[in-house]
């Protein structure tokens, strides 16, 4: 008789639910037997459905390739909320049909997925920029403001230049073809690509800000206003990465220039 073991090794590799091995090992009376047959079962399931969410998601990018564009760039950015650092825009062109698996709005990735998803998306593009501008050009300009001007930023550092930008909710004073998504990074693979992209860039530039200035759990909270940044406001008073158009650090600054 087939061992449980040797079963679990031929049904991995079964790719199809109506493949005739599970109709042969189905017949097995044995729950170990059976355990296997639904485990592989709900895996190719969920291949399946991640084969269909990923081509739902590159329905721009098809519309663009029957019109004969292939270099096309994802735009989007992470940081307009927080009350400390920058915003970070990312511009990434991914290969043609390029279906990253687990790919999504980087807020739908489990953390712990980051890197791996974002080291892929550095492996398979084709072009990455990326864009950064700081609390002091935000506080000048406003944060939407900033927001553009990053995105133009990492759009000059693509190479090839791209033929058309697919960009979450933004539109842009550029000569180049472009589509605004609402809720692009959700719906578009080259905006979520972007998306991760400027998601670990920063996270990764928020970490080094924690150490140069500690005390406000700016690691966990990427400078957005959580109740351990802002008791380390209360306490430490506002840093240089700090935005001074954004409330309360701006009472705070007012504040302490009035004592």
């Amino acid at each position: 008789m087939t061992t449980i073991k040797e079963i679990k090794e031929l049904l991995a590799t079964v790719k199809e639910l109506d493949n005739p091995l599970f109709l042969e090992f189905e017949k097995d009376p044995r729950s170990g037997v059976q355990k296997e047959i639904n485990k592989r079962k709900k895996a190719i399931q969920a291949e399946l459905d991640e084969d269909l969410r990923l081509e739902t998601m590159l329905s721009y990018e098809k519309e663009l390739y029957q019109q004969g564009l292939t270099l096309i760039a994802g735009v989007d950015e992470v940081g307009r909320g927080p009350l400390a650092g920058p915003v970070i825009a990312a511009a990434v062109i991914l290969p043609k049909n390029c279906k990253i698996r687990g790919l999504n709005d980087s807020k739908k990735i489990p953390k712990k997925k980051h890197l791996e998803i974002y080291q892929t998306v550095q492996d398979q593009a084709l072009a990455i920029g990326i864009g950064i501008k700081d609390n002091h050009i935000i506080d000048q300009v406003n944060i939407y403001e900033a927001t553009k001007l990053a995105m133009k930023e990492a759009i000059s550092q693509l190479s090839p230049q791209p033929e058309h930008l697919l960009i979450d909710a933004m539109k842009l004073e550029l000569p180049i073809s472009q589509t605004s998504i609402i809720k692009g990074d959700a719906n578009s693979l080259s905006i979520a690509a972007a998306s991760i992209v400027a998601k670990v860039t920063r996270d990764e530039l928020m970490k080094e800000y924690d150490n140069q200035y500690p005390g406000y759990d700016f690691t966990a909270n990427a400078g957005y206003g959580t109740a351990k940044h802002l008791e380390g406001l209360e306490k430490l008073g506002v840093t240089p990465i700090h935005r001074t158009s954004f409330e309360p650090v701006k009472t705070l600054v007012s504040t302490k220039k009035d004592k």
